[in-house]
């Protein structure tokens, strides 16, 4: 497994642990003038839900990869909170505004996997 894969994993385990819904990942790497290589879109189903996903992510990426995200921004809104790891951007939002953005569609020629809820 690459360093990216591994990125990827911790990231969908840090969603799973606080019960995000709906994860996402959107392979943009074959697409030109994109700015990352992966999206990682998910939902919960309140402020609080987002707040807590959001750290989880945190935390798992730090303990197991040893990284942190070069920025994150919406945390204290937590209705759409953006966590840059370079490669990886992940977004956690409220159900309302996940649906209002669609950024599963925005950029039609991404190969979409789907991971299924855990609860």
């Amino acid at each position: 497994m690459n360093e990216t894969q591994r990125l990827l994993d911790s990231i969908t385990k840090g969603i799973q642990d606080k019960k995000g819904h709906g994860i996402v990942i959107a392979d943009l790497s074959k697409i030109d003038g994109t700015i990352c290589h992966y999206f990682v879109i998910c939902h919960g189903n309140s402020p609080q839900q987002v707040e807590a996903i959001a750290e989880s992510v945190g935390d798992y990426v730090r303990e197991r990869n040893g990284e942190k995200p070069v920025n994150c921004v919406g945390l204290g809104n937590n209705k759409w909170v953006a966590m840059d790891f370079v490669d990886v951007l992940v977004h956690v939002f409220v159900p309302e505004t996940r649906t209002y953005y669609d950024l599963e569609h925005l950029w039609e020629d991404a190969t979409l996997t789907s991971i299924a809820d855990l609860d």
